[in-house]
């Protein structure tokens, strides 16, 4: 058992004792109240007293004295009551002492003719000898039974205790030790690790904490994942220019008469290569949000016109027309203006890339008050299936029916994360006629 678990197992069990005792204090208090202000009641102690009266009344004194002592050897006979005669200062019959504040009180309730019925008090004039039964001289043997079993109960009471105080205490700190061990496998490398199903079906807070475990865990293990896969991934793609780099190195040493279309074709490795490392430079500080350009108000319809405006000009130099739809307006947000623009620019670019030649790609800008700002951008390229339309914006990842101009696979995963950086969100989805559209969200 953890620290914790003793922590909550002695605060519930001393707070279960404290409460234990002061309500055997009140009671016993209230009790012993009771007994030394109150009298008896009920049929058995009025027929005692009307017993003791009726002794009185016909043998006199003497009678009565012998029938008390009578009474008191039998004090501890079931159901039997000990019936006081104290005269008029105080001195009982037998010298039995009496308590005063019982006397007072047998002497207020004759008083009170509406409590003198609830109560059994007799009063004989002739003799002055006040009859009575105080509480506090029920039936001896009925106390004694009551008392008996007092520690027992006791006793029962403090095991009871013990045993709910370990029951919580282990209750809400065994989803905690559960938690525990989860992150000692999750820091130990076994990022497969969930918490939630040995938790169980609670429904409070410490549930929902071993949820969060298991939701942190996936997407821990989902980045790793990614991590590792991009790793493979660059290694792949620098591993082919690389050695077309060193093949074109060996040519030219063989044979120098082809040495200068060799050094123009290391150049154009160099070149692809150096594109490839500021591609996944970029990717990786989107990633990390540690981009350097800072957030400033633009104009977002002269930012789309910018880059509609470029490639335009690349779609004419290959056959490939451009179609604008602005429906923006002028429309101030306060944006990192270098990001947005490459995003915009890559799933331009993106469309241009696959769309057949002669054929056309449509852009439209638009949003209207308190909607957010949407572009959308469609080609009548060879579209993406269904279930590679998400992969596509993950690093490397490219649809099977591209063509041959597929670049390095990074244009889209470096739009998608400038967008997420702005709180936007890019989806694609089959256009209508073939193709792929495009559709980028952002809060304005």
């Amino acid at each position: 058992m953890g620290r914790l678990f003793w922590k909550f197992f002695l605060a519930f069990w001393l707070a279960l004792i404290a409460a234990i005792v002061l309500v055997a204090a009140l009671v016993s208090l209230h009790e012993q109240r009771t007994r030394e202000a109150s009298l008896a009641a009920g049929p058995r102690a009025e027929f005692a007293l009307r017993s003791a009266a009726a002794v009185l009344r016909h043998g006199g004194t003497g009678a009565l004295r012998g029938w008390l002592a009578d009474d008191e050897s039998q004090r501890d006979a079931p159901g039997a009551f000990g019936v006081y005669a104290v005269d008029r200062n105080g001195v009982d019959l037998l010298g039995r002492p009496v308590a005063a504040e019982a006397i007072d009180h047998a002497r207020a309730r004759l008083r009170d003719s509406a409590r003198r019925a609830r109560r059994a008090v007799r009063e004989d004039e002739a003799s002055g000898l006040l009859l009575f039964v105080p509480a506090a001289e029920a039936p001896r043997r009925t106390r004694r039974a009551s008392s008996a079993p007092l520690a027992v109960l006791a006793g029962a009471g403090l095991l009871a205790s013990l045993a709910f105080s370990a029951l919580l205490a282990w209750y809400l700190t065994q989803p905690i030790r559960h938690l525990r061990s989860g992150f000692e496998s999750l820091a130990g490398g076994a990022l497969g690790t969930r918490v939630a199903q040995r938790i169980g079906r609670r429904n409070d807070e410490l549930a929902d904490l071993g949820r969060d475990f298991d939701r942190m865990a996936g997407q821990l293990q989902q980045l790793v994942a990614a991590q590792r896969n991009l790793l493979h991934d660059v290694s792949h793609e620098l591993r082919s220019p690389l050695a077309r780099l060193q093949a074109a190195i060996g040519i030219a040493r063989q044979e120098p008469a082809r040495r200068d279309a060799m050094l123009d074709r290391i150049e154009r490795e160099t070149v692809r290569v150096d594109g490839l490392v500021g591609e996944l430079l970029t990717l990786a500080r989107l990633d990390s949000d540690t981009v350097d350009a800072e957030a400033e108000s633009v104009d977002l319809a002269e930012l789309v016109e910018s880059v509609v405006d470029d490639a335009r000009f690349e779609a004419r130099a290959t056959g490939r027309e451009l179609h604008y739809d602005d429906a923006l307006g002028r429309r101030q947000a306060k944006v990192r203006a270098d990001l947005l623009h490459r995003a915009f620019e890559n799933v331009i670019r993106n469309a241009l890339k696959f769309a057949p030649p002669g054929s056309r790609i449509d852009v439209r800008a638009q949003s209207a008050d308190g909607e957010p700002f949407r572009l959308s951008v469609g080609d009548c390229g060879p579209g993406v299936a269904d279930e590679e339309r998400e992969a596509i914006f993950e690093p490397f990842r490219r649809g099977r029916a591209g063509g041959p101009e597929q670049g390095y696979g990074l244009g889209l995963a470096i739009a998608r994360r400038a967008i997420e950086l702005h709180g936007g969100r890019i989806a694609a989805s089959a256009r209508d006629g073939g193709g792929l559209l495009v559709t980028i969200e952002l809060p304005i």
